[in-house]
């Protein structure tokens, strides 16, 4: 039997469930499918092999999703319900909460930042809920809804920017078998060296030679948001 691809997941997961209960349920895949990306990366994820795992028949899954959207959709709620925000706090601290957590994540599970456009859109149930925590954050302040929203997304998009290149270059040093900052830069060192004698990028060439900041992601990050919210606060007066 196959799903009904009229309605959404969300909708039909809402839906009771068929009596005798199955064994398989959503949060049984979403679980095996989360462990092997974790693990192997998105490309491994197929419905054969997402069945393997659970020691079920090839089309059991499909008893509960339609195909490799709605898995991804799955997956992505699921680690979503991990993401949780203490109460109590004001809107900066709520807000920067959100990103070191949503940050934390995305280290945990690699995976998120390589998402295919579909799945970084998903409305699910948990990202609908960090999104109500944060506006619930902003409400209050005088702010009309369009700026709270604005706000809000540019948070978002500054974590995921910043973890869209931090993932591509842990997925490089993955593929070339570098252990480091040091060894990633020999790597690029033919390259950048011929950038650098042309003597078109002498403030990089400054940055390359003085920075002691290079491999500490974290204080990057935090840098980048403090700044981001600093601005946020100093434009809309909060």
């Amino acid at each position: 039997m196959t799903t009904d691809k009229s309605t959404s997941l969300w909708e039909r997961l809402e839906r009771p469930a068929p009596a005798p209960r199955q064994v398989l349920s959503p949060q049984r895949i979403a679980t095996a499918a989360v462990a092997i990306a974790d693990a192997e990366g998105l490309e491994a994820i197929t419905m054969r092999r997402l069945a393997t795992e659970l020691s079920v028949a090839p089309m059991a899954p499909y008893r509960h999703v339609s195909g490799k959207d709605d898995l991804l959709e799955l997956m992505v709620d699921h680690v979503y319900a991990d993401l949780r925000l203490p109460g109590g706090l004001g809107w900066r601290e709520s807000l920067r909460a959100l990103a070191v957590r949503t940050r934390e994540l995305m280290l945990d599970h690699r995976w998120l930042a390589q998402l295919p456009p579909q799945a970084k859109l998903a409305l699910t149930p948990n990202v609908m809920a960090v999104a109500e925590r944060a506006l619930a954050a902003l409400d209050g302040l005088g702010l009309d809804p369009d700026t709270m929203m604005s706000v809000f997304r540019g948070v978002d998009a500054y974590v995921h920017g910043a973890m869209s290149y931090e993932s591509a270059v842990s997925a490089f040093m993955g593929e070339q078998s570098l252990s480091s900052g040091d060894e990633l830069r020999s790597e690029l060192a033919p390259l950048m060296t011929w950038h650098m004698r042309t003597g078109r990028y002498p403030i990089y060439e400054h940055y390359l030679r003085t920075a002691t900041r290079k491999d500490d992601t974290r204080w990057q990050f935090d840098l980048g948001l403090n700044c981001l919210l600093d601005g946020i606060a100093a434009r809309l007066n909060i």
